[in-house]
């Protein structure tokens, strides 16, 4: 299952999550195919002013950021490098659609590679539902 994590200020958020859980959704949607919709989990977390801190202050814009978790074994396919940036470019897309243009530059997005073998789902390791242990 693909984990969509979107951070941003409260203030910022606030009103846009109906449009950013469409684009998020679809920016998976559009690189690994409509299979993989029904399968997408989006998170947004709104962070409250004061709690976003650059160089030691407290911001009161920032960029959002994505964070996507998906199995590690992407990373070793032939293709990894173009599937990377087209998620890259992708959750920038989507961000970019409920944010505006003028934070594109800034928008960090994250692709953290999951072992099954380190992640658990219902009580058990995942590696291990999938061998029907």
């Amino acid at each position: 299952m693909p984990h969509v994590t979107l951070h941003a200020l409260e203030h910022e958020l606030a009103g846009r999550e109906p449009v950013l859980i469409t684009e998020l959704t679809n920016a998976v949607v559009s690189v690994y195919g409509d299979w993989a919709r029904s399968s997408v989990d989006v998170r947004l977390i709104g962070i409250p002013a004061g709690r976003w801190a650059r160089g030691g202050a407290a911001v009161t814009t920032a960029a959002p950021s994505v964070t996507f978790g998906l199995r590690e074994e992407v990373f070793a396919r032939e293709d990894a490098a173009g599937v990377v940036a087209k998620l890259v470019a992708a959750f920038t897309d989507a961000v970019t659609a409920a944010f505006g243009d003028d934070c594109r530059d800034e928008v960090l997005v994250e692709l953290v590679g999951q072992p099954t073998s380190r992640s658990g789902l219902g009580g058990q390791v995942i590696s291990d539902r999938k061998a029907g242990g």
